[in-house]
């Protein structure tokens, strides 16, 4: 499994974002942004949180826990 870092540095790439694109959308700068991806500083959970949401993706994903980017959704 992925660690988070790599999901992260994936879900940016598929998106054809930069870091410093990345960093916008969550309130932070390209340069911390870029500890995150690398692995160099945690994430904190409110900026995964936003993550999540931007990329529609669960946050099992973005954790590693499973490959499956989405979760059904009851409604």
């Amino acid at each position: 499994m992925k660690n988070y870092y790599e999901r992260l540095k994936d879900l940016r790439e598929d998106r054809d974002l930069t870091q410093l694109q990345a960093g916008q959308i969550i309130g932070t700068s390209q340069q911390h942004y870029g500890k995150y991806e690398s692995g160099k500083i945690v994430i904190p959970f409110d900026r995964v949180i936003m993550l999540a949401e931007y990329y529609d993706v669960s946050l099992d994903y973005i954790a590693g826990r499973t490959n499956v980017p989405r979760v059904f959704k009851q409604e």
